[in-house]
């Protein structure tokens, strides 16, 4: 019996900036939870293969996909280097995605 696999999202960080963005439909978004979730494994690599394109354009570079967690808590990140990136900054709470409250590091 094949493993099920956890849901994925695509992530990469904006080349001018360095912001860690996230895959939607075809175009980038900055919170985590704005992000596509792909259940299905070949939608996935479906869309990194589409994000090419963004890097190809100078607009992000290293696009992959991570590992997820869906709950009535919205959208998890499996392991730490993706919660801290969803997060922003550490050394900085007072600006960025924290000081925005767009992810709960504590939860």
């Amino acid at each position: 019996m094949a493993k099920p696999h956890d849901p994925q999202m695509l992530t990469a960080n904006r080349l001018k900036d360095g912001d860690v963005l996230y895959w939607k439909a075809g175009h980038w978004v900055l919170a985590l939870a704005e992000g596509e979730v792909f259940e299905d494994p070949k939608a996935a690599d479906m869309a990194l293969a589409a994000a090419q394109k963004f890097v190809t354009g100078n607009v992000v570079v290293n696009p992959y996909l991570f590992d997820v967690k869906v709950g009535p808590d919205g959208i998890r990140p499996v392991k730490e280097r993706e919660i801290i990136r969803a997060a922003g900054p550490t050394v900085r709470t007072d600006l960025g995605k924290q000081a925005l409250g767009a992810f709960d590091v504590s939860l």
